[in-house]
C-alpha cells in the first residue's frame, strides 16, 4: 500500500473495470474511479476533488499496470514538479514512452491547469518523465479505440509536441505509429495515425477545430466517416 491516493480515469474503454481491479491489487488500498465524464479538461480537474492526498496516482482506463511495479519505493514529487510519468509499452508499434503511462500528479496543479489540447501539458510546473516502465497501454481493444489512439497522438505530434519534444523525435514516433503491425487492431492504429497527420495539416492553425481531438462524439463520427466500412467488413 502506498502513501498516495489513486484514481482511474475512464470514459468508454471496454476493459476499464478489470484494469481498475488490477490497479487496486497492485497499488493496494482503494483506487477511486471517475467514469464517463465528457470534457477531458473537466474530467481531469474532477479527479483532483476525489482524493485526500495532495499527490496521487492517476491511471487511464486502458492502462494495465505491471504486477511487479514497485509501489512501495515510489518517491514523492520534488518541489516544482507537477507530474511524474512512467513509461508504458505500446502494444501495436513497439514504442515505449510516456503515452498512456502511469502518472503521479499534484492535486493543486490540476486545479490550476491552463489550456492545451494535450490537457496535462498545461499543468503549472515541470513534468518529470521516468525511464521506468510501469505497464502496458491497452488502447487497442476495438477498431475504434485503436484508431482513436493513433489519430489523437499523431495529430498532436504532427502539430508539434506540447511537452517540448524535438521535431525529429516527433517524426520518429509518427513513423512508428503509421507502421503499426503488432497486436490486435494494429492496422486501425496505423490508419488512425495517417488520418491524424492529415487532420493536423488542416486544423493545426485553427485552435477551435483542433480541440475536436478531445470531443469523443466527434472522434467517433470522424472514424465512421473515414473507416466505418472498413470496421464492418474487416
Amino acid at each position: 500500500m502506498t502513501n498516495f491516493d489513486a484514481v482511474q480515469l475512464s470514459y468508454d474503454e471496454p476493459l476499464a473495470s478489470s484494469l481498475h481491479t488490477r490497479l487496486a491489487r497492485v497499488l493496494g488500498g482503494t483506487v477511486k474511479r471517475l467514469h464517463g465524464v465528457r470534457g477531458m479538461r473537466r474530467a481531469y480537474r474532477l479527479t483532483a476533488e476525489m482524493v485526500d492526498t495532495e499527490t496521487f496516482f492517476l491511471a487511464d482506463g486502458d492502462f494495465a499496470i505491471d504486477p511487479e511495479f514497485p509501489t512501495a519505493t515510489v518517491e514523492p514529487l520534488s518541489d516544482g514538479v507537477a507530474m511524474r510519468v512512467w513509461q508504458a509499452v505500446n502494444p501495436v508499434n513497439g514504442l515505449t514512452y510516456g503515452y498512456g503511462g502511469l502518472k503521479l500528479i499534484r492535486r493543486s496543479a490540476l486545479r490550476e491547469m491552463g489550456q492545451a489540447v494535450d490537457v496535462l501539458a498545461a499543468l503549472p510546473g515541470r513534468v518529470e518523465f521516468c525511464r521506468q516502465t510501469a505497464g502496458v497501454t491497452r488502447f487497442n481493444q476495438t477498431p475504434f479505440h485503436a484508431w482513436r489512439a493513433g489519430f489523437r497522438e499523431c495529430a498532436m505530434l504532427a502539430r508539434g509536441s506540447e511537452y517540448g519534444m524535438t521535431d525529429v523525435s516527433a517524426q520518429e514516433r509518427i513513423a512508428a505509429w503509421t507502421a503499426s503491425r503488432d497486436g490486435e487492431f494494429a492496422s486501425y492504429s496505423a490508419a488512425g495515425a495517417r488520418d491524424g497527420v492529415d487532420f493536423a495539416k488542416v486544423a493545426a492553425r485553427n485552435p477551435q477545430h483542433f480541440e475536436a481531438l478531445n470531443d469523443p462524439p466527434w472522434l467517433y463520427q470522424h472514424f465512421t466517416t473515414l473507416r466505418g466500412e472498413q470496421a464492418v467488413t474487416g
